[in-house]
């Protein structure tokens, strides 16, 4: 599985996706919507009308596909009570941003050793038909270790902590790689792909404003987005996502700066009329040696 971007002349961000190999000439796209697909379909039919023989075939199965996430350091035990696949980080089983068919409760599926939320998992996908007796049966085989059905609030809770960017909220094509914070999807010398010309000499270290990540001192402010930054007094930016970080016990904010401010230094979100402060801090908040992640 590859983590990558799609980014437009300027080389602004126009999407961030996951593709999966699941046979050698099958891939899934993980895209961010009906848009990506309009964009997949175009590009496919100029490289075919181009070069006949890179042709290709798209299918959108979004509607007729579940998908599942189930994560948590516990989560290897729930799976061993409903599959006999291996699922440990050896090459036999499933190692990080790998993928492969499995059965779990004789239904078929297709997992991805992906996490959205930081922690040890998986994406569980089948057919949407399925959907609801692979829920069941997750459900029930993870009551003695406390499962819990987590829903979006919690979901964006943790990928804050992880530092994980949110196309459309955190970055859009006003933003490059390397002021959002995913220079790491920009491979070092490969030509040819949309945006290389305009990337060409810049860095994290030639960004005018980067992506930030923000603790709330007071401990208890827990802002909504949009809000704006000021620095030193002067209004220098805004919040993309917030949300109370339960691991750390803190507000979160991810927000735009100017380059010139560096972690440890203090900002003021102004909220409802009134200025919160908060420092910039180093991310991520959680698992920062991904142990957790990889394990």
């Amino acid at each position: 599985v590859t983590y990558t971007l799609w980014l437009d002349d300027r080389g602004g961000i126009k999407s961030d996706v996951t593709v999966a190999r699941i046979e050698d000439q099958l891939f899934q796209v993980g895209c961010n919507g009906p848009v990506d697909l309009v964009f997949l379909n175009k590009e496919a039919a100029k490289q075919m009308q181009e070069d006949p023989t890179k042709w290709c075939t798209i299918r959108d199965i979004t509607s007729g596909t579940c998908c599942i996430g189930l994560w948590g350091p516990k989560v290897r035990e729930i799976i061993s009570k409903v599959s006999q696949d291996d699922f440990s980080s050896t090459a036999k089983g499933l190692r990080y941003f790998r993928t492969k068919r499995a059965y779990i409760a004789g239904i078929p599926v297709t997992i991805m050793r992906l996490s959205y939320v930081g922690e040890l998992g998986w994406e569980i996908y089948t057919t949407a038909d399925r959907g609801q007796a692979l829920w069941d049966a997750l459900w029930e085989a993870g009551q003695e270790q406390g499962i819990i059905a987590a829903g979006r609030t919690a979901f964006n809770a943790l990928r804050l902590e992880k530092g994980y960017r949110s196309w459309g909220s955190d970055m859009n094509t006003e933003h490059d790689p390397y002021e959002a914070g995913v220079g790491f999807a920009v491979k070092a010398g490969k030509l040819g792909y949309y945006g290389q010309a305009a990337l060409e000499g810049r860095s994290v270290e030639t960004a005018k404003k980067r992506l930030r990540c923000l603790v709330v001192d007071d401990g208890s402010s827990v802002v909504l987005g949009r809000e704006p930054v000021f620095v030193g007094g002067k209004p220098s930016g805004y919040v993309t996502s917030a949300a109370f970080a339960y691991t750390i016990g803190k507000p979160i904010a991810y927000a735009w700066l100017p380059s010139s401010v560096n972690e440890e230094d203090k900002v003021e979100i102004e909220y409802f009329g009134k200025r919160i402060e908060a420092t910039v801090t180093a991310e991520p908040l959680f698992d920062p040696s991904m142990s957790r992640l990889r394990g």
